[in-house]
Formats: structure tokens, C-alpha cells, sequence
């Protein structure tokens, strides 16, 4: 069975998480996917509490499944109750799937920070990586510079120019994100009141925006 796994902060999961994620189910014959929800140390301020980033979460995978049961997500990252690495999700999956083919799934704009990583260099051995890249030729030379001596990696084209930075920046601004976001998630950043900029009062108070 190929197992694979795709991580992030999910704040929040947007429509090139989405389109990725099907993306690499089909083209890599895929047949488990896990979507963990990060604690990543490289990314201590979050917007949104780690219950919305999970619920959050497991929308974006019922979404995946609405056209083929593949994925599932994990809290695994989240109940350590401390940051969390990818090295120690990967052995901790091995150990359960010892026979299984794993598989990374990363997007550009993390594996550029790849030698920051707990133990980079043992990520080879664990798994194939396969690395989503959205930059320009240029901007991706060092990228493939990395991947050109490591035959375990694989360098895939995907434009996609989304981010969930974008997608707070749009929502903070009152601006609208249909297009950018599942519905499902929307409706829930709205039920929530997630993403919201605070606005100030005339009587000097603060108030969430509507």
C-alpha cells in the first residue's frame, strides 16, 4: 500500500491544500493519504487555536474524500502537547505501517527551510519526498540543487499562489475568500469567528468585526 502524508498548520486549509492533495492522490497512485495538523516550531504564532486547526482539518479531508476515500487526518503532531517534528511522525507511522511505501508530501516554500528540520538528513531513509514546487525557475534553483543530489526526492510543478497567510490578510481585511477556501471551511471560520481584525471603538474599546 502507498501510504503518504502531508502536514501543515492548516491555518487555515485553503484550496491549494485542497487541489494538492488530489492532485497527488492521482498522480502517485496513492492510497492513503494523512493530513497531519502541525505543531511546527518553525511557526509559534498561529491565528487560531489547535481545536479549529483540527476541525479545520478534518473538513479539508472530507472535502478530499467527496471524490475518492483516501485520506484521514492525525492529531498525533498536536496531542504531544509540545512542537512537533516530522522525523519522529515518520518513524512514528513506520512503526505502524512497517511494509507500507511512504511517501512526503511538501510544498516548496517549506523544503526551502528543509536543513532546519530535527534530523533532515534521516528523512531520506524513512521516505520518498516529493515536493510540490510553485516558484519561478529562477527561485527554484536551490531547490533543485538539493533534490539533484538526493535520488529520493522528487520535484513535482504546482502554480498554485494561495496561502493561508493570504487567506487571514483577506479576512482581517473584510474582503471576501469564497474562491479560496472548501465552503465547508468557510463556514466554519465564519460560525467561529476566526481571522477577524480587531477594531477599535471610539470610546477606546476593542470589538471584533462582523
Amino acid at each position: 500500500m502507498h501510504l503518504a502524508v502531508f502536514g501543515a498548520t492548516f491555518d487555515p486549509p485553503h484550496n491549494g491544500h485542497l487541489a494538492l492533495c488530489l492532485f497527488a492522490r492521482e498522480l502517485l497512485q496513492i492510497d492513503r493519504l494523512i493530513v497531519s495538523v502541525s505543531n511546527n516550531p518553525l511557526k509559534q504564532k498561529r491565528a487560531a487555536a489547535d481545536v479549529h486547526r483540527m476541525r479545520m482539518a478534518e473538513l479539508l479531508s472530507r472535502e478530499i474524500n467527496m471524490t475518492g476515500a483516501c485520506s484521514e487526518v492525525s492529531s498525533w503532531e498536536l496531542e504531544k502537547m509540545q512542537p512537533s517534528y516530522t522525523v519522529d511522525l515518520l518513524r512514528y507511522l513506520r512503526d505502524l505501517y512497517p511494509t507500507d511505501r511512504l511517501t512526503l508530501l511538501v510544498g516548496e516554500d517549506s523544503f526551502r527551510e528543509f536543513s532546519l528540520w530535527k534530523e533532515s538528513e534521516q528523512l531520506y531513509a524513512l521516505c520518498d519526498i516529493v515536493v510540490f514546487g510553485r516558484a519561478t525557475a529562477e527561485q527554484s534553483a536551490q531547490p533543485h540543487q538539493a533534490m539533484e543530489r538526493c535520488g529520493a526526492v522528487r520535484f513535482i510543478h504546482f502554480d498554485c499562489w494561495l496561502s493561508s497567510t493570504l487567506i487571514r490578510d483577506l479576512l482581517a481585511a473584510g474582503l471576501s475568500v469564497s474562491r479560496h477556501v472548501p465552503s465547508s471551511v468557510l463556514q466554519y471560520i465564519k460560525e467561529h469567528g476566526l481571522y477577524l481584525k480587531p477594531i477599535t471603538s471610539t470610546q477606546g474599546q476593542t470589538r471584533q468585526g462582523s
